[in-house]
């Protein structure tokens, strides 16, 4: 071969491997797996929401990207299984939604990145070393809020029912950070000399005792904390709330949409959409060391004013200007 056709080879060569090396890159298809504790049909827009937000970031499914989605369908005792399904399928990355589900997915593996959508207490129990410096295999985002979010939780429910003295509190005490919550809501009432009921629901069959006791007790609001458990049951609380006339204000915007008087907390499709941030990180090379975790960035406000009108109460004009929806 003469020099200079070598020469031009080779060179064409360089060019060109560079090309196929980047081609072939292009073409990996990745799969994400999801973990989450709720029926499909009740987490389908959050699901809708991660599949949307990675497309926009270039991920198609069916092309470069798969999805294994893996639903508890409300038992917890599911999860460890699931988990292990998505290790042995060795999905590129696990999105577990909450502390139930992000448990499961550390038991199962210690090597595929894990993403949290709404860790509640990360570091406390022991997820995370801490939210600036992961260590191990799982970052993503915290749900948790500061303290002060739950006395607003109650002057809400003080602004839309200015007589209200007795407020029922349905919560699940084993859940990692509720009890701190039930602290600041109680520092919280004090304040605003409001009285707490606390109905506490461990179990999926503790809420009928649970509906039962805001239906008898005859409370003037409920304010309901956020945990996996009380978010597949928030259908039911709706309607035990509207049926015996409960003022009701909610930690997610999902009840609100079903008919529930008020929601103030994190949206959390859009923790999935964010999520998606650290799939695409970790999917172009990252590690989940790396990546700190994220505390919410804003809480939105969400009233049903129908629901309001239902009740016999007003929204005053400049909440109804502060709200992030309306539902009208």
């Amino acid at each position: 071969m003469k020099r200079r056709t070598f020469l031009e080879s080779l060179a064409g060569g360089l060019i060109v491997a560079p090309l196929a090396a980047e081609a072939q890159r292009e073409a990996k298809a990745y799969r994400v797996g999801t973990l989450t504790v709720s029926p499909a049909e009740r987490a389908s827009h959050f699901i809708v929401a991660l599949e949307e937000a990675l497309r926009e970031r270039g991920y198609m499914k069916g092309s470069n990207i798969s999805y294994e989605h893996r639903f508890a369908d409300r038992r917890l005792e599911r999860l460890p299984g699931l988990a292990k399904e998505l290790a042995a399928l060795n999905v590129d990355v696990i999105v577990a939604e909450n502390n139930a589900s992000i448990s499961a997915a550390k038991q199962a593996t210690s090597k595929i990145p894990i993403i949290m959508t709404y860790g509640v207490d990360p570091v406390g129990v022991g997820f995370v070393g801490s939210l600036a410096h992961p260590v191990g295999n799982i970052t993503g985002l915290t749900a948790d809020v500061t303290a002060d979010t739950w006395g607003k939780r109650l002057e809400l429910v003080k602004d839309v029912a200015p007589r209200v003295s007795r407020v029922a509190v349905l919560w699940n005490p084993d859940f990692p950070g509720n009890p701190s919550a039930w602290k600041a809501t109680a520092k919280a009432a004090a304040a605003l000399r409001l009285r707490l009921h606390s109905i506490e629901v461990r179990r999926l069959e503790d809420f009928d005792l649970g509906f039962s006791a805001i239906a008898s007790q005859h409370q003037d609001a409920l304010l309901v904390l956020a945990d996996p458990l009380v978010y597949t049951r928030r259908r039911e609380g709706v309607a035990t709330a509207a049926r015996h006339r409960i003022p009701a204000l909610y930690a997610f915007r999902e009840a609100t949409e079903e008919g529930g008087l008020m929601s103030y907390g994190v949206s959390i499709p859009a923790l999935y959409r964010r999520a998606t941030y650290f799939i695409d990180r970790i999917l172009k090379g990252a590690k989940p060391s790396e990546l700190p975790v994220e505390q919410p960035a804003t809480l939105e406000l969400v009233i049903d004013v129908k629901t309001a009108t239902a009740l016999g109460l007003t929204i005053p004009p400049s909440l109804l200007a502060r709200a992030d929806q309306v539902i009208e």
